[in-house]
């Protein structure tokens, strides 16, 4: 939410915050009166308003947010070009979270706002709850549900086990994990809360970072709380909840799975962008060589296509290297397409592609790859004629193979099938046997 009571400037902010958010939701509002009324309808992950309102000012609504029971602990950001001496000494007292210098430029205001998002973007996830006391668990759940936490709650470690065993063989797109695990230390049964945490983390191999685990324990029982540590958890709470003691503790640990799963995504972009061809899309020889010789050990029957652009160096002296690239990049963009998750389609070398294709007889292959060269003659990549030769071997019937044993039939084959004058395809049965398709 964005509180100015200058129309422009909520115009300009809303419009770079959606260019550099764009799947965030941005409601504007003139007037704290206004913002008011919004907030007690919708619950908002962030609120910026101006110093300076008519009506309430910034700090007065600071002081009503904070009233709020669905908003209270939403961040507030006051937006002020004079940080005059109210704002210093009541600004904190009224719960603002912090402060930006309106002089410093609406982008440096967008920025501080995604810092501030990507801070406090912890709160919103799902909390595997350990509670065997009944009435404890209701009053609780609900104190997590008001602050807009999916709860699933249940009485046994051992239970919670099972469900931690489930979400972690399930997809990562099934939605049935959860990011943080909530337990009593002391519970009754067979396994307690410690047991539960020694489990987790040696069990399931959970890190701490992978999969935060806060403990609730007695006040009093000070001998337990250094075991907590040592059984796995990352922090702990004592009895009784404390509201906000409980929430900024969940909202820390919920943060540490967030900045946990933003790594993760960073080091798979990275691993994307190092084995995929920057020119035509596919995969590259590194990710072939790599995963070639998994795929293989996985698949008893496999086929190896090596697909050559025909005459293409003919193409490039003629049309220039730039006409070239485009159809090298339009080759793998229809490779990809064609095959989609068929097969690992990687650009082995220049305008030679290879194609491994799981769970394919020969007699497959060989349908497959007539297939393919007869879908190229139609392609015309930047509107001109292109045809391909293909070199076809496969690992039906070989006892041991290797993926290096299978790139040299291929290209065995490939070299026959231009010899032999190009467009067609060629089968590479043994070490020796080559015929044509």
């Amino acid at each position: 939410m964005i509180v100015d009571r200058s129309e422009v400037a909520r115009s300009i902010i809303s419009h770079i915050l959606q260019k550099e958010m764009n799947d965030a939701y941005i409601v504007t509002c003139g007037s704290a009166e206004e913002a008011l009324e919004y907030l007690h309808r919708e619950k908002f992950d962030l609120i910026t308003t101006s110093l300076l309102l008519p009506g309430l000012d910034g700090l007065d609504l600071c002081h009503e947010i904070r009233k709020s029971d669905k908003q209270h602990l939403t961040p507030v950001i006051v937006v002020s070009s004079d940080a005059d001496t109210r704002l210093l000494r009541e600004g904190f007292s009224a719960g603002v979270t912090d402060y930006f210098n309106k002089s410093l430029g609406y982008k440096k205001l967008v920025e501080f706002i995604k810092d501030v998002c990507q801070r406090h973007s912890g709160l919103v996830g799902r909390v595997l709850y350990v509670e065997d006391s009944l009435s404890t668990a209701q009053t609780t759940q609900s104190l997590m549900e008001k602050h807009g936490l999916y709860i699933t709650h249940i009485t046994s470690a051992e239970e919670a086990l099972q469900l931690l065993k489930q979400a972690k063989d399930a997809p990562l797109d099934s939605n049935e994990g959860f990011d943080i695990v909530f337990t009593d230390f002391f519970l009754e049964g067979q396994m307690t809360g410690g047991d539960l945490l020694y489990a987790i983390r040696t069990q399931l191999h959970y890190s701490r970072q992978e999969m935060p685990v806060l403990v609730i324990t007695i006040e009093d029982n000070k001998s337990s709380q250094a075991e907590i540590f040592h059984a796995g958890a990352n922090d702990f709470i004592t009895k009784p909840v404390i509201e906000e003691v409980l929430i900024a503790r969940i909202k820390s640990l919920l943060l540490v799975r967030h900045q946990y799963n933003v790594l993760q995504r960073y080091s798979k972009d990275l691993y994307q962008l190092a084995t995929t061809d920057g020119l035509t899309g596919t995969r590259n020889k590194k990710y072939l060589l790599e995963e070639g010789k998994n795929l293989l050990s996985q698949q008893p029957q496999v086929c190896l296509m090596m697909v050559d652009i025909d005459h293409f160096e003919d193409l490039n002296q003629s049309q220039g290297h730039l006409v070239g690239d485009h159809i090298l990049h339009k080759v793998g963009q229809f490779l990809n397409d064609y095959f989609m998750d068929r097969a690992l389609v990687a650009r082995f070398a220049g305008k030679k592609f290879t194609l491994l294709i799981p769970e394919c007889t020969l007699e497959r292959g060989k349908i497959t790859a007539e297939n393919l060269r007869c879908k190229f003659l139609d392609l015309k990549p930047e509107g001109f004629e292109i045809s391909v030769s293909i070199g076809l071997t496969s690992s039906e019937g070989v006892t041991e193979t290797t993926l290096t044993t299978l790139i040299a039939d291929a290209d065995n084959a490939l070299h026959t099938a231009q010899k032999q004058g190009y467009n067609r395809t060629c089968l590479c049965i043994t070490h020796k046997n080559i015929t044509s398709a």
